[in-house]
Parts: C-alpha cells; sequence; structure tokens
C-alpha cells in the first residue's frame, strides 16, 4: 500500500513563515501535511512541481460570501485564485440573526452595502434559520471547495433586537444593548470567529439609509466587545472588524484601544487612502500605533491595490449613466441596448448631450463627477493592463494621442469586442498615481493584507483575484517601484492572516497542518481579463476574472483544482472558533 495520500514533488517550497524558499517534497496523508523534505516513499497520487513554487493556501478573511455560501459550492471566484480560506460577514452585513420579517431588508442592506443582485440572494437562500447558531448549522451542511468561518453582522443583530426602530440614528436602550452583546456572545460561542460593523456614509442600503451600526455609540460596541471577550475566554476567538469613516469627532481609535484592553481581543479595520475618511492613512496608521503602545491590539486592514470600479456598459456604472440617452435605453435587454449603443447617429446623440445628476446619488468626494467626467482618473483596460498604471495610460492621456475628445475615446473603448470594453477607475487607495505607498505597509506587523470584498460588488469590482495579484504584480512584474518578495508575500496572504483569525492550523507547510496547498507557476502566472458573467441565480450578474498559472489547488489533502479547472472535490467545510495543531509549537 502507498505510504501517503500524494506527493507533491520537486518544488519551490515557500512554507509560509517567511523563511528562504528551498527545493523539496510535500506529503500529504488524511488531510494534513505529513512530512517535508526529500521524500523516498510512495503515495497514491503525485504532482510533478519541479520548477514550480509550493505555497500554503491562501487564506481570505474579508469576504462576502453570506448568501453564495448557502448554495454554491465551487465558491468562485476566490477558489479561482488559491484560496482555501475566506472569513465572510464583514462589514456588520450578513444574514443571521434574521426574523422571518426581516429577510427582504436584510437583503436590501447587502445589495446597498455590497452590489450583490437582491434577486439572487432571494432565490439563492432558503433561510432555513433565525439565530445565529442555526444559520451556522445550515452553512455546516453543504460541502465547499473552501474553509468558509463567520462574523456576527452588526446590522443583523442590530435589526433582529430593534425591529421597526432600527433606523438611521436609532439610540437601543441599555436592555436592547444587553440583548445585542448577548446573541454577539451565543455566535462566538457557536462558533462565530468574530463580530463586524460598519460605520461609513458610502455604506447604504438600496433604500439609501445608512446601515445599522454607522451611528452607534462607543458605549454599545465596547459592550459588545466586552461579550465577545467572554466567549473568547470561554474559549472562542474573536475579532472586531470595522469599516470606519474614522471622523475625527468620533475618536474611533480611542474606544477601539479601550474595547481591544478591556476585552482582550484584536480590533481590525479598513485602512485606506479614501475621500470619506476624515484622517489621512497615515494619521490612521498612527493613531492605531499610539493605540498599541499602550497595550492594544489592533491590525489595519491593507488592500493591494487600488479600490476602483472597473466600468462597463452592463456593469453597475459607467461615465455615461447620466446621460438622458442611456437613461432612455437603461432597463432594454443588453442585445437591444448594444444596437443602439453601436449606432453611429445614437453615439452622437449621447455625446451632445451634457449629464443630468437629478436622480443621482449624493456626491461623496466628487465619486460621480470622476464616473462621468474623471477622463484623468480613468484608465483604459487593455490586454495587458497594469493595476498600478502611468498618466499616459489615462483616458484622457490616450485621447489626445489619438486625436479625439476624451468622452468620444471612452465610448468607443466601451463599444470595443462588441459592447464589452471596459475603463478602469480607482477611486479609494490611488491619490499618489502609484502604489509606493503601500510597499512599507506589507512589511509591518501591525498590518494584514486584506479588503478583496470577494463575492461582493458583483458588478463593479473583482478584487477576489487580489492573491494572483499580490504575486504577479507586487513579487514578480512590479514596474514603477520597489517590489516585494516572494516569501514575505505568501507569509502575507498565508500565516499572517491565518493567525488573525485563530486559524493556527493552516498557513504553514509543516508536518501536523491542514494540507492546503498552491502549486503555482511563477513564470505563467498572470490575470485573465474580466468579464461579465449572469450565473447567479435569477440570472444575477457578476464580475468575474480568473488567472493562468495555478498547476493546482489543494484543499484538506483533496485536489480542488487542476490547471485552473475545478475537479468536482468539496473537501472544505465550516469553521468552529479557533483551530489548534498539536504539532504547532513545535513547528514554529
Amino acid at each position: 500500500m502507498a505510504q501517503y495520500d500524494l506527493i507533491i514533488r520537486g518544488g519551490t517550497i515557500v512554507d509560509g513563515t517567511g523563511a528562504a524558499a528551498f527545493t523539496g517534497d510535500v506529503a500529504v496523508k488524511d488531510g494534513l501535511i505529513a512530512a517535508v523534505g526529500t521524500i523516498t516513499g510512495s503515495a497514491a497520487k503525485e504532482i510533478d512541481a519541479a520548477g514550480k513554487v509550493i505555497a500554503p493556501g491562501f487564506v481570505d478573511i474579508h469576504t462576502h460570501y453570506d448568501g453564495q455560501a448557502t448554495w454554491d459550492q465551487e465558491m468562485a471566484p476566490s477558489s479561482w485564485h488559491g484560496v482555501t480560506t475566506v472569513i465572510m460577514g464583514n462589514c456588520g452585513v450578513g444574514f443571521a440573526p434574521a426574523k422571518p420579517d426581516r429577510h427582504e431588508w436584510l437583503i436590501s442592506l447587502m445589495e446597498g452595502v455590497e452590489d450583490i443582485p437582491g434577486t439572487a440572494l432571494a432565490e439563492g437562500m432558503t433561510w432555513d434559520w433565525e439565530t445565529f447558531p442555526e444559520y451556522l448549522d445550515a452553512l455546516d451542511k453543504l460541502p465547499r471547495t473552501v474553509d468558509v468561518g463567520t462574523h456576527v453582522p452588526h446590522g443583523a443583530v442590530r435589526a433582529y433586537v430593534l425591529g421597526d426602530r432600527e433606523k438611521p440614528g436609532a439610540v437601543p436602550t441599555e436592555a436592547d444593548i444587553a440583548e445585542m452583546s448577548r446573541i454577539v456572545e451565543e455566535g462566538v460561542r457557536a462558533g462565530a470567529l468574530g463580530f463586524s460593523t460598519s460605520r461609513t456614509v458610502l455604506h447604504k442600503s438600496v433604500d439609501g439609509e445608512l446601515v445599522p451600526g454607522t451611528t452607534a455609540t462607543a458605549e454599545e460596541l465596547v459592550a459588545i466587545g466586552k461579550a465577545m471577550g467572554r466567549a473568547k475566554a470561554a474559549g472562542g476567538h474573536a475579532v472586531f472588524e470595522m469599516a470606519s469613516d474614522l471622523k475625527r469627532e468620533w475618536n474611533e481609535f480611542e474606544w477601539m484601544g479601550k474595547l481591544s484592553r478591556e476585552a482582550g481581543i484584536p480590533v481590525t479595520f479598513a485602512a485606506l487612502q479614501s475621500i470619506a475618511k476624515e484622517l489621512s492613512l497615515d494619521e490612521q496608521i498612527a493613531q492605531m500605533r499610539a493605540e498599541n503602545d499602550n497595550g492594544a491590539n489592533i491590525v489595519a486592514q491593507i488592500a493591494l491595490r487600488g479600490n476602483g470600479i472597473i466600468m462597463a456598459w452592463q456593469g453597475t456604472v459607467h461615465p455615461f449613466r447620466f446621460r438622458p440617452s442611456w437613461m432612455a435605453i437603461a432597463d432594454l435587454p443588453w442585445e437591444e441596448q448594444r444596437a443602439k449603443l453601436l449606432d453611429p447617429a445614437f453615439k452622437a446623440q449621447m455625446l451632445a448631450e451634457p449629464n443630468d445628476y437629478t436622480d443621482a446619488p449624493k456626491d461623496i468626494g466628487g465619486v460621480v463627477m470622476a464616473i462621468s467626467m474623471g477622463w484623468t482618473l480613468q484608465y483604459e483596460m487593455d490586454p495587458d493592463f497594469d493595476y498600478e498604471p502611468a498618466a499616459d495610460a489615462s483616458i484622457n492621456a490616450r485621447a489626445a494621442a489619438a486625436g479625439v475628445a476624451p468622452q468620444e475615446y471612452a465610448y468607443d473603448l466601451l463599444c470595443r469586442d462588441e459592447g464589452r470594453g471596459f475603463i478602469y477607475l480607482p477611486i479609494l487607495n490611488y491619490a499618489d498615481g502609484n502604489l509606493d505607498f503601500l510597499h512599507p505597509l506589507q512589511h509591518a506587523e501591525d498590518t494584514v493584507n486584506s479588503l478583496s470584498d470577494g463575492g461582493a460588488h458583483c458588478g463593479t469590482i473583482c478584487d477576489a483575484a487580489s492573491p494572483t495579484f499580490m504575486l504577479e504584480h507586487w513579487v514578480k512584474s512590479r514596474r514603477r517601484g520597489a517590489r516585494i518578495s516572494l516569501e514575505q508575500a505568501i507569509k502575507r496572504q498565508c500565516r499572517d492572516t491565518a493567525m488573525l483569525y485563530g486559524l493556527e492550523d493552516r498557513g504553514l507547510i509543516a508536518p501536523g497542518y491542514l494540507a492546503d496547498l498552491n502549486v503555482i507557476d511563477m513564470e505563467r502566472l498572470k490575470l485573465g481579463k474580466p468579464w461579465l458573467a449572469f450565473d447567479l441565480p435569477a440570472g444575477g450578474k457578476r464580475l468575474l476574472q480568473k488567472a493562468d498559472g495555478y498547476v493546482a489547488t489543494i484543499k484538506s489533502g483533496v485536489v480542488t483544482f487542476r490547471d485552473g479547472q475545478w475537479t468536482g472535490e468539496t473537501p472544505g467545510g465550516l469553521i468552529r472558533g479557533p483551530q489548534r495543531v498539536e504539532l504547532a509549537e513545535a513547528a514554529e
């Protein structure tokens, strides 16, 4: 009989510790890594990794698969990019706890905040739960390609407790806060890995209302944090996750530090160059570090590229969405829209019109203007598009070079490939026109790579490809500044993310750890062109992006993807609480 289930032979092993890569083999038995080095035994299956990188499976801690995870086993697009573990329920939105009369309300909240089609959620979810523990039981029924972990979302908790009283600015009573704290503690004791909230004006329901938690007091948030601390003391794991505008008068870091110290838990927040944040990114990091110097444990989640919008005729937004001619055809079937858009007379009519902002959303930081007229901030997505584009790649610059008006260049670009052209508009994290500011943050111990939003923003972004972007751009091909080492990149996306959420059993290639692995051909690694698919329930659309170069992805010892294709295997499941490995201390 074969000694092992699987041996990956002769690869360049990047083990997740940050140590130098080395050549060797990895043997797998019963879902765990059994041996690393030169392995002479036999296996039921072997993978030749000569000239390839062997890395741990990626751990993505900022996703929004809360609905999709109840019906979808493949868990794309994150699973297409080497991800073997996702943490969902971020930003205070999710679907448990949920009273029956709040289902539509929670869907509208998720649709508004995360741009996930409400019709897809309504058709896809069975709602065979009410409490958060019951939601975990529902998730536990469906095997997947990846493991899923959860947060208890503030929006759902507030709606459950306050009912019809949950409106922007609602002030909960002491009894309300006690009940919310109880629900969160119950969720963490049942296996949730944390709690999440949102305090940014960028997050609104489809009705335009601020999400629950935006105006929550420090007293409410600290009380919930203390409840999480009690659950942690009972053996759970509790991370307090937040997106916030960081308004100066809110003193967010003051209460975050107090919560972390008193509850004994980490607090993590989205750290961005943002039009909505009053504090600059440098101030955010400085205030975080001041609290950490005073005994807190606050961790900044950083993105790896500009957070923005991929615009297309069929997407959620594009530069001409406020033109009367577009609004007249906005609800037509795509084939009829395309026929109009490719008609020279219709094009001339639209380009001659001014924008009509009568029904436009409130313009926060000039976003609406950037979408409709910001030609210097918009970039042509050609086949070899660089997500750190220089000024000469802008619509404005390329239009000038072509001798046409920027709006005409943009129109023609979107009409390419039978109306499937794309324009990139980085709204956040691109104030300097480059990504240099992220380089030192990727070497800091108090930051973690994050903010992929996997499963969300279906019509505008596909940052679920972030792990691939990290390797292709930051390690392999960055042209406009310093790169990072392969070893550091793998550590950041595997071990560092896993440890923040108490998942000590993964993110390393060492005996006794989960056999969550990637075999990657770095020479071939390349992001593919995005495309819009209409494959969600009820025909809901989502922006997708694949990549070349993933030879194999392995979850718990089972090959889930081979050369970018799903094998049909579903070894992933639900994570309940922190995960330990008996050999962890020795392996470290």
